[in-house]
């Protein structure tokens, strides 16, 4: 510990500088003497009381050190824990996205400060970030272990060392660092002060590193290098790109994703707004917010291409098949117009390109309601995406799948999905 007292070595009978009463030659009985003198015995006696409060002195100091005044053993089973090490992360080309470094946070032993108040105003000089009256209060408590700071600078460590004060001390651990700040942050998450995932692929490989029996999962050792599908160079670019529309459009917020088609490796995923991982924080809960894979949407007139492709494939709706789109719609109490009308007869590519809901519908009505909820399902659009981070959106479906529900459905109403989902 800094500045703390060294534990005792291992009491002498004889106090220092004893050594020539112990080694003098005792007279023997017929030299001329009868025992020991009384100022001997006077000696022996002093020498013995010593030796008692040595001992008794040295098992507390152990005691204490070992256990801790509320027999819980806090200084040893917390300053000798090992340090949370993560595996890195990096893109399909091995570049960095998350490392660890090693770092120190300081603690304290409470019952070890002589000077409380001034113990803080010293500690508050070199960690200006610190409130010296909060900082008093912990060094006032009495507990035997306290953290003051996390993650300390290098040049922090030494500032505080070099104060020399009883009580505190230093343990060893490891931070972790996002060496492309936002990029990517929705995909990797974060940590927790103590470098525990608590979002994205962070808290993925938390599950994985700890349970080995998760459902096809695999087993990440804490060695290994974790490879993600994520490119960042178009990470970057998508990122780009969004905040040039967000800013443009003055919108709320925005979602890319960049998929493989042939294989389903997302490739680039982002969610604005976002945040930084380095300082967890200070984030707001609306930028920890995974729009693309936790959110839920109406998507409007992007389900047009689901339906004409539910149809088409199940043969029902040839593509030169023409739909009446010259009067909107009746179903119910409900009337069903087109945005851009074409008052006219359209084939299935032209509902299509001029984004027709009373062809759409049209198309759904033949379709049939059953079937269309059918191919909806093997689409994955009515189950929840099964992906690695544990952020994923359970989407919104009609309750009772009425012709009402199959015609609103089929332009993008009444049914809520992830981005993630419309893309897979």
């Amino acid at each position: 510990m800094i500045g703390r007292r060294n534990t005792p070595a291992r009491p002498h009978f004889f106090p220092a500088g004893c050594d020539a009463i112990a080694k003098r030659r005792h007279p023997r009985i017929g030299e001329g003497g009868s025992g020991r003198t009384p100022s001997q015995r006077r000696i022996f006696f002093s020498l013995a009381i010593f030796a008692a409060c040595f001992s008794l002195i040295g098992a507390r100091l152990v005691d204490l050190a070992i256990v801790g005044s509320d027999g819980e053993g806090q200084i040893v089973a917390t300053s000798k824990a090992g340090p949370v090490h993560r595996p890195d992360i990096v893109d399909r080309n091995g570049e960095v996205m998350a490392t660890d470094i090693a770092t120190a946070s300081l603690f304290a032993d409470a019952r070890y400060v002589i000077d409380p108040a001034e113990a803080a105003r010293l500690i508050s000089g070199v960690l200006p970030d610190l409130n010296v009256n909060d900082v008093e209060e912990k060094l006032s408590s009495g507990r035997a272990f306290i953290w003051l700071k996390r993650d300390l600078t290098p040049k922090q460590q030494y500032g505080v060392h070099y104060l020399g004060l009883p009580g505190l001390d230093f343990r060893n651990e490891q931070k972790r660092v996002y060496p492309n700040g936002k990029t990517g942050s929705n995909v990797l998450g974060m940590v927790d002060i103590d470098n525990r995932g608590i979002a994205g692929i962070e808290r993925y490989m938390d599950r994985n590193l700890g349970h080995a029996d998760e459902l096809a999962a695999p087993k990440f050792d804490r060695n290994t290098t974790v490879m993600l599908s994520i490119d960042l160079h178009v990470q970057h670019a998508l990122r780009d790109e969004l905040e040039k529309a967000l800013e443009e459009f003055r919108a709320l917020a925005a979602v890319g994703i960049v998929m493989d088609v042939h294989t389903g490796e997302v490739v680039a995923m982002t969610s604005l707004p976002d945040f930084d991982p380095n300082d967890p924080m200070t984030v707001p809960e609306n930028a920890r917010f995974n729009r693309a894979t936790l959110g839920v949407y109406e998507m409007g007139s992007v389900f047009k291409a689901v339906t004409l492709a539910a149809a088409i494939d199940s043969g029902k709706v040839p593509l030169d098949a023409k739909f009446d789109a010259t009067k909107p719609l009746r179903v119910a109490r409900f009337t069903i117009h087109d945005y851009h009308a074409e008052n006219r007869v359209l084939n299935v590519p032209e509902i299509f390109i001029h984004s027709s809901n009373i062809g759409t519908a049209k198309i759904a009505l033949q379709l049939g309601g059953e079937e269309h909820r059918d191919y909806l399902r093997r689409f994955g659009l009515l189950e929840r995406v099964d992906i690695e981070l544990p952020e994923s959106g359970t989407p919104l479906v009609p309750a009772r799948w009425t012709e009402l529900a199959n015609i609103t459905t089929s332009y993008g109403h009444g049914i809520a999905v992830t981005p993630l989902q419309v893309v897979s």
